[in-house]
């Protein structure tokens, strides 16, 4: 029997309950019936192997991420909770290390002490480097009762191919700026070391205005259970002019536009940095999620002093948020249309504020290492309690290592609450080129598409855990409380009956109550949020947005019940199939897939025809290399649990 790797997919999403008993039995016969089982029957063999049980698992700590019992995670070893991640954060902090490229492996040292290994990502290991900034930071170090051991060499085979493709890059660099930006990369990767990574990151924020433009590195923290260590991602994409033309404007009107926010003068920048904001098309995305947008680099301290970039990912835009009238869930009949029609326009307008003046707004109040503060202590004073700033960031924290675990979420949902906020204003409406009713319309579907959003953020919550498996969801929901509690009819989310006899729900926003219900509710709570996120103030924090996050059955919406409808209700989850290029002596060809699955997992396939194999077999050494942290006690060898 040989199916393709597509249908092999098909059929084992389709049987999904199967794989206990005779189910698996048939499953197994399946696979090593394939192609390419005949071809490799030992190595097929083998993989089936590692992953049957793990796969198919319906165990509760296996469904998601977290740490120690609450989840599964590669980032920490199997036996780390999050006590340990808070202390191995302190760590890092005291000796000004960032957690970005990082692992954790804990263990039990034979003094009987808990031990760490702090791991950093790099092509060198623990060998000597000449005039290397990271050498004296591989070393053994005493910490709170507890020994950590800092080392590097995790993932080498891998960022070694990455190292010799930026060497190759670098012949083709348009300019200084790209030239050292490369150089940079490729330090970082070599040695491990993010200050390296940063000084990149300079240089490519100095690099205005490319036609391709590029990002690679540790950059987002969403999938790190604690929150401070990055996924390794980069992109390859080429500049929209017109769209790219609109978004010149806004930055144009960004200062004035800063103005706007409901927050003092004081908690914004010292000076504003004129970003790049260019709409992009992607002609590849390497990660576990493509975005619609994206503000970088996510270093504090850089977005502080050099600035950041913004860009909109156009051609993504365009495939991920098409809806099909028929598959339009909760909104009232008479919305769909004007929400279909304006769904993509508004989603300009929100991405474009979300990301300038979203992101890109707000100032961090700092305490560097010499005790100088980047703000007046006399003066400057907290507008939630009309005191003086009673707290502040250290030297050597950041906003990812302070606030952790709701740090990425937070920032989406203020990102998000500044999109709303602004989207009202006349002039950025005018700049993308609506006025009158169409502007009108454009507010409505951006705020109606953002409460529906609130409400479909519910597949992302695990009740069992109490716990969001997505940021940006978790951040929509949030917005959805806070305009419920508005109150006055703005929003009202009610259950229903659908046609077919089963359970649904109809979300209702009423237009005329945006800006005297709904503009004041997004102030009072976007100047809380900046506040607490420019004081440090942890604690309120987390009390003010774990509070809005909180998912029960109380009434009025019942929440936790219309999360059932939700997931009765979902639409299959959209999967974005990406071009290839190849190198046909000096041409470059693009090799285009239907969409499809069989055309993503041809487009997989076929992204490394020159060396997949080797980095084939490359992945699994490694994977099986490291398998031991996460097997339970009694499956780890005698001395590796």
């Amino acid at each position: 029997m040989n199916l393709s790797a597509c249908e092999n997919g098909a059929w084992s999403s389709h049987h999904w309950g199967w794989w206990r008993g005779p189910g698996m039995e048939k499953l197994e016969r399946v696979i090593l019936g394939t192609k390419a089982a005949q071809q490799h029957p030992e190595e097929v063999r083998s993989l089936w192997q590692t992953c049957r049980e793990l796969m198919f698992s319906l165990e509760p700590r296996l469904r998601h991420l977290g740490l120690g019992k609450e989840g599964i995670t590669t980032y920490f070893s199997g036996d780390c909770t999050m006590e340990d991640a808070k202390l191995a954060q302190d760590f890092l902090d005291s000796q000004n290390l960032s957690a970005y490229n990082t692992r954790l492996f804990k263990g039990v040292s034979q003094d009987g002490k808990p031990c760490y290994e702090v791991r950093l990502a790099s092509v060198l290991g623990m060998e000597p480097a000449l005039h290397s900034e990271m050498t004296s930071k591989l070393k053994s170090y005493e910490f709170r009762g507890s020994h950590f051991q800092v080392t590097r060499g995790d993932y080498a085979p891998i960022l070694q191919k990455v190292v010799e493709h930026l060497e190759k890059a670098k012949a083709y660099a348009a300019n200084s700026q790209q030239e050292q930006m490369l150089a940079q990369y490729i330090e970082s990767f070599t040695q491990g070391s993010i200050e390296a990574h940063k000084r990149g990151s300079r240089f490519w924020i100095q690099d205005k205005g490319p036609i391709v433009e590029s990002y690679i590195g540790f950059i987002e923290s969403y999938r790190d259970p604690f929150g401070s260590r990055g996924e390794f991602e980069g992109f390859v994409a080429m500049v929209n002019k017109a769209m790219s033309a609109k978004f010149e404007c806004l930055v144009a009107s960004a200062e004035q536009l800063l103005k706007e926010l409901p927050w003092p003068p004081a908690f914004e920048k010292d000076k504003f940095l004129t970003p790049d904001f260019t709409s992009l098309d992607v002609l590849t995305f390497s990660g576990s999620g493509i975005p619609a947008g994206i503000n970088i680099p996510n270093y504090d301290d850089l977005r502080q002093t050099d600035g950041f970039k913004n860009v909109s990912l156009g051609n993504v835009l365009a495939v991920a948020y098409a809806t099909q009238r028929e598959k339009l869930t909760f909104l009232e009949e008479e919305d769909k249309d004007l929400y279909i029609r304006w769904k993509g326009p508004s989603f300009d307008v929100q991405v474009g504020l979300h990301e300038l003046l979203g992101h890109g707004s707000g100032k961090l109040f700092v305490q560097d290492e010499k005790g100088a503060f980047n703000f007046d202590q006399e003066t400057v004073i907290n507008p939630e309690t009309g005191e003086q700033i009673q707290s502040w960031y250290r030297s050597g924290e950041t906003w990812d290592s302070k606030f952790s675990t709701i740090a990425s979420s937070y920032e989406e949902c203020r990102a998000e609450s500044v999109g709303l906020y602004l989207c009202l204003n006349r002039q950025v409406l005018e700049i993308f080129g609506f006025e009158g009713a169409d502007a009108e319309d454009v507010i409505y579907v951006n705020w109606l598409n953002m409460v529906r959003a609130g409400l479909l953020a519910l597949e992302f919550y695990t009740p069992e855990t109490s716990s969001w498996r997505q940021a940006h969801m978790q951040a929509r929901f949030v917005i959805l409380r806070v305009l419920l509690e508005a109150g006055e009819g703005l929003v009202t989310v009610t259950p229903t009956t659908g046609a077919d006899g089963r359970p649904d729900a109809q979300v209702r926003l009423d237009r005329n109550k945006i800006r005297p219900v709904g503009k004041p509710a997004l102030e009072r709570f976007l100047r809380k949020l900046q506040v607490l996120k420019s004081t440090g103030d942890v604690a309120g924090g987390r009390a003010l947005y774990e509070g809005y996050a909180a998912v029960t059955d109380a009434s009025p919406e019942c929440f936790l019940t219309l999360r059932d409808t939700v997931l009765l209700r979902k639409e299959s989850r959209k999967l974005i199939v990406q071009p290839n290029t190849r190198l046909e002596g000096s041409e470059v060809q693009l090799l285009e897939y239907e969409a499809s699955a069989a055309g993503l997992i041809r487009s997989f396939s076929e992204r490394f025809p020159e060396d997949g194999p080797e980095l084939e077999e490359v992945l699994t050494q490694l994977a099986t290399a490291d398998a031991r942290f996460w097997k339970s006690p009694s499956e780890a060898p005698s001395g590796q649990a």
